[in-house]
């Protein structure tokens, strides 16, 4: 889980409750809260194919529940497989399949393993590469859309707040829950879109990135083991993804 996104929601929320929490029965109303969520999402679900909508929520929690960077460690471990290959055969890597959790760099050592040439490595693992990104891509648009139509719909709750209010100005018991409709609608849209919704959108681009990234070094590594490379030629072509502060010094 990535504790930015948490804390981040949770310290927004908190300070905008904490800030009105002397009356904050005056800031719940639920026709309000109807209108700007329900209301973005059916926009949002109108603007694009049913079963990318529903399928949006697995990319989107790519941004909540994302692992711990460990390029380093990754960089290490291909230099080990490297090794292993150098020493006693490509074949000698079927040996350590098991203790490979992540699928796709498990497709990669099978894919060298099984005998297959660099360029057809680069092109099936390509091919993976680009899905992911698309897939990130789909999700990352939704909650572009729900951050651009939740304001909107905030808007269109304040006219209908004014439009009833002004209706009942003879009554002067109707004029302060339909202000607060007109009000609090524009406010939950505000926070919709910018304490959820573009956050979310950032933080899912960044994750995307990362992952991207650690797949193509999976790549690389692969690539570079199955063409007979040295080890040490593995460890600096995969260095070079990472910042210089954190390449191994040459001695």
């Amino acid at each position: 889980m990535d504790l930015a996104t948490v804390i981040g929601l949770l310290l927004g929320v908190g300070l905008v409750g904490a800030s009105v929490s002397e009356s904050l029965s005056s800031f719940i109303d639920y026709p309000s809260m109807m209108i700007v969520i329900g209301g973005g999402c059916s926009a949002t679900m109108m603007s694009m194919p049913l079963g990318r909508f529903l399928n949006s929520p697995k990319a989107i929690l790519k941004s909540v529940f994302t692992g711990k960077d460990s390029t380093a460690g990754l960089i290490k471990d291909m230099v080990r497989y490297g090794e292993i290959a150098r020493r006693d055969g490509i074949l000698a890597l079927e040996g350590v399949m098991e203790e490979i959790e992540d699928p796709f760099l498990g497709r990669g050592i099978q894919l060298a393993v099984d005998g297959n040439d660099p360029d057809d490595i680069a092109e099936t693992l390509g091919q993976e590469i680009n899905s992911l990104s698309d897939r990130h891509g789909k999700g990352k648009a939704v909650l572009e859309l729900l951050g651009k139509y939740a304001p909107a719909f905030g808007m269109i709750g304040t006219l209908i707040g004014l439009i009833l209010m002004l209706a009942n100005l003879d009554d002067p018991s109707q004029i302060a829950p339909n202000m607060a409709v007109a009000l609090l609608t524009t406010l939950y849209g505000a926070m919709l879109a910018n304490m959820f919704a573009g956050p979310l959108a950032d933080k899912l681009t960044v994750t995307s990135e990362a992952e991207v990234q650690r797949m193509a070094i999976v790549m690389e590594g692969v690539i570079a083991i199955q063409s007979g490379d040295n080890p040490k030629v593995v460890e600096q072509k995969l260095e070079l993804f990472l910042p210089p502060g954190q390449r191994t010094k040459d001695e």
